[in-house]
């Protein structure tokens, strides 16, 4: 689980950036790495010259001044030494530590021969239930330095900035190669000053865009572009200037020589901005820096690894956060103005997470992976489209679509951005969802494109009715539910007729799914969110006065439930039953028939999620979760053998997602069988908790953030085909198991159920209103951060709570408000 990091944790990258923003990310060091402003993947892409330095200066001898990063670590393997743009060669302070509690960062560094202490802080603000106010390109960091001597000392912080603008590509001397001029140019708005970085690039280029770096001090000073040439003169003259007087001073010339060298070679132009204070003996002082960015172009297609036609790839479209923004100097001055809010309700979602009375390691796992949201997994169009990735590999997208097999574990966005998800449900219902009820489980209609000609994945389908199940009780819009409702019958009227053979209500027909490969004859993964789908479609159906439809779905899962049990059901878990399949299966490729599937119950976990209750025997459901566990999950992968990818290894702990422990296994399994994926980890891990088995629950939670411990894996960065990726944000899930969280705003009730005994806290979310609930014995108390909710009544372990002085139903709760309850006696 992620702690303090020190240097060695070479894996770290902890990004900063907001939702569909791109990003950049901070390693344990101190350093900044892997460029991603313009919102394209772009994993270990370098900046030359992009860094932070300190001079500190005491009056008795020279001014010690160092690069502010602990010192590089081994191995030190380079085919040219170190890229002359790492200026590894400069002295770095001897130690750091690191801790992240996304979304804030805290590295402390140590170095004896300064005479003050340094730590930085860095974060770009999250708001829960506020999409466009977490979605700020830009970042805080915020350099604390204290004098812990008997003397002042004068200290100077500067940040250099090469200018990202327009970078095409990069030479063999690892400098970026650019399109069109990059620009530097000095400019004080008065509540902040700095530079600003552009070009003169046309608008409609992909490349197109500008960056600032700003300080809200006006005891600053600039360099806004150094000396320029083939060679490090720029450079040389900085550090020397810097490292003397602790203050920069503008160049008189541009370059020592004019027309050095071809002017591929010379178009790098880095610029620097320093903030200098007197620090009293014992006294702390603030320098604050804001990295802001402006790339307001995408490709309107996914030019994507699958097989998507993309009639308008050659033509850009607008990110959303283009349309809040004229350019980068203007989120710089209007961060500004917005930042003294912004980081009080992000420091309250935090604390109201990290000071609960969750596990460590829960915390750990549902704050870590939501940088997902705000990776370049993640985009949002001009009118302000949802749409995502499956992940992102190092340099391109991973899987287009917003695919819905995928998605279809994800929680997270759905309890603190629900706009974004209800956005993908229209998109999938009123864009993807033919007449006949064939949706594409990804979208390409987006960018004005044709549907894709596939197979229906009966998961991914099935499992977005759920999620506008889920949509629907959480915002208690019935306009938005009428809106899709056409697509969205059709949709699960189409597995009756596509899925279903015999008319048994059992789906026994060649199903694609979320492993890429057809499943043939019964199984209980398609058929328990089948069921799910079935009981969240009737409650849609009643609610908006179609009563025979709704007795027609609940009949249909009640019966059809009743078949697969008796069906699957082996006495301990639910297997696949091949009779129905051609040739009752002999020779199928990528099938499970006797296994252990890990994601078997998926439906039945989304169905807890929504508060459905059990969609097939709850001692069977209990059963065949426990089996899951004790079959699938390996405290050590030493002896595993598996030719697929591997995502856990060694004596790394993990859950497989098959095994065959009555034997049985295919000669060819399904496709990833022998894989381990973080998503359906922290999917098993939420069901186990749900029935009752919190240890084994907990136990897998473990396992995953014990992987990526910052020297293995980046804590913030769970891979499956792709960084970031999607599947990961089925971590929200476990929040919801643990404190048994339920909000309807159709009823105005909200529920809790904590499954671990003693007095418990922890960070909840509605569709208006955000906070924290406490529960000590008989007493719960309820504090609104922000937003206004209305109730009508609260349940909590299955009692009515009274609020003290107040009265349900009716009950408004404001932001700021707290109200005590009682819990009634039984």
């Amino acid at each position: 689980m992620t702690g303090d990091l020190g240097p060695d944790a070479s894996a770290v990258a902890f990004p900063l950036g907001g939702i569909g923003t791109g990003n950049v990310s901070l390693g344990a060091r101190g350093e900044l790495r892997d460029w991603e402003l313009t919102g394209e993947p772009a994993k270990d892409r370098t900046l030359p010259f992009s860094f932070f330095a300190i001079c500190a200066d005491t009056g008795d001898g020279a001014p010690i001044a160092r690069v502010l990063q602990s010192r590089l670590q081994p191995p030190h393997t380079g085919d040219q030494g170190y890229y002359a743009g790492e200026l590894a060669g400069l002295p770095r302070l001897a130690s750091s530590t690191m801790r992240g509690e996304y979304p804030f960062a805290h590295i402390s560094f140590r170095d004896e021969s300064l005479p003050v202490t340094v730590a930085l802080r860095a974060f770009t603000p999250l708001v829960p239930l506020d999409a466009d106010a977490s979605a700020f390109p830009a970042t805080v960091l915020r350099y604390l330095v204290v004098n812990p001597t008997a003397e002042p000392v004068e200290v100077s912080i500067a940040g250099s900035l090469a200018n990202p603008v327009g970078i095409a590509g990069y030479d063999l001397f690892h400098f970026p190669t650019y399109e069109g001029r990059p620009r530097n140019t000095y400019r004080d708005a008065g509540v902040v000053r700095g530079i600003h970085f552009d070009s003169d690039l046309p608008t409609d280029s992909l490349l197109f865009g500008s960056a600032s770096l700003t300080t809200p001090d006006a005891q600053s000073s600039a360099k806004p572009q150094w000396v320029y040439g083939f060679w490090q003169d720029g450079a040389q003259l900085f550090w020397d200037e810097f490292r003397t007087s602790g203050r920069l001073t503008a160049e008189e010339r541009e370059t020592l020589e004019p027309g050095v060298g071809p002017e591929r070679l010379t178009k790098l132009r880095v610029g620097s901005l320093a903030v200098t204070h007197r620090i009293d003996p014992g006294e702390t002082s603030v320098f604050e820096f804001r990295l802001s960015w402006y790339f307001p172009n995408r490709p309107k297609g996914w030019l994507g690894n699958i097989v998507h036609a993309d009639p308008n790839a050659g033509s850009v479209v607008r990110k959303h956060y283009a349309t809040r923004f004229a350019d980068a100097w203007d989120v710089a001055v209007r961060f500004d103005a917005e930042l003294d809010r912004l980081e009080t309700a992000t420091a309250q979602f935090h604390e109201a997470l990290f000071e609960s009375s969750l596990p460590e390691e829960v915390v750990d796992a549902v704050s870590s992976t939501l940088t997902v949201a705000r990776s370049t997994t993640c985009f949002r169009l001009e009118d302000g489209t949802f749409a995502a990735w499956e992940g992102s590999f190092d340099s391109h997208g991973s899987c287009e679509g917003t695919c819905t097999h995928v998605w279809n574990y994800a929680q997270s966005l759905a309890y603190l951005f629900p706009e974004l998800e209800r956005d993908a449900r229209r998109t999938e219902f009123l864009l993807e969802t033919r007449p006949d009820g064939h949706m594409s489980f990804r979208t390409n209609r987006i960018f004005g494109g044709p549907q894709w000609d596939f197979h229906p994945a009966v998961d991914g389908q099935l499992g977005t009715v759920i999620r506008l199940y889920r949509e629907w009780r959480f915002s208690g819009d019935d306009a938005f539910l009428a809106e899709v409702w056409e697509g969205a019958s059709a949709a699960l009227e189409f597995a009756f007729t596509h899925w279903d053979s015999d008319g048994d209500n059992v789906l026994d027909s060649q199903k694609h799914n979320t492993y890429d490969i057809e499943f043939h004859g019964a199984d209980s993964l398609s058929n328990s969110v089948f069921f799910a789908a079935l009981l969240a479609g009737a409650e849609m159906a009643e609610r908006l006065g179609h009563a025979c439809t709704a007795a027609r779905w609940r009949d249909a899962a009640r019966t059809g439930a009743e078949r697969m049990d008796a069906l699957l059901f082996n006495g301990e878990y639910y297997e696949q039953r091949l009779d129905g399949a051609p040739d009752g299966g002999a020779g199928l490729r990528y099938q499970y028939g006797t296994g252990v599937l890990s994601d078997q119950l998926l439906g039945q976990f989304l169905a807890h999620v929504v508060g459905l209750g059990h969609v097939l025997p709850r001692d069977h459901v209990r059963s065949a979760i426990r089996a899951v566990f004790q079959h699938n999950f390996r405290t050590s992968l030493a002896d595993h053998h598996s030719v697929q990818r591997t995502y856990a290894l060694n004596d790394e702990a993990g859950l497989l997602l098959c095994s065959w422990p009555r034997g049985g296994r295919p000669r060819i399994p399904f496709v990833y069988s022998d894989e381990v994926w973080t998503g359906i980890e922290y999917q098993v891990a939420s069901h186990l908790i749900y029935e009752g088995l919190v240890d084994e629950g907990l136990t897998i939670v473990r396992a995953v953030r014990d992987r990526h411990d910052g020297h293995n894996r980046n804590p913030w960065n769970e891979v499956e085909c792709g960084n970031h990726y999607a599947r990961s944000l089925a971590s929200w899930g476990l929040l919801l198991a643990l404190s048994g969280f339920r909000y309807d705003a159709v009823s105005r009730q909200l529920e809790f159920a904590p499954a671990q005994p003693g007095p418990f806290s922890c960070f909840f979310s509605t569709g208006s209103a955000w906070g924290r609930v406490a529960i000590d014995e008989e007493v719960v108390e309820l504090s609104v951060d922000h937003g206004s909710l209305v109730l009508d009544r609260l349940i909590v372990a299955g009692r009515d709570a009274a609020p003290t002085g107040a009265t349900l139903p009716g009950l408004a709760l404001g932001s700021g408000s707290r109200f005590r309850f009682s819990l009634a006696t039984n």
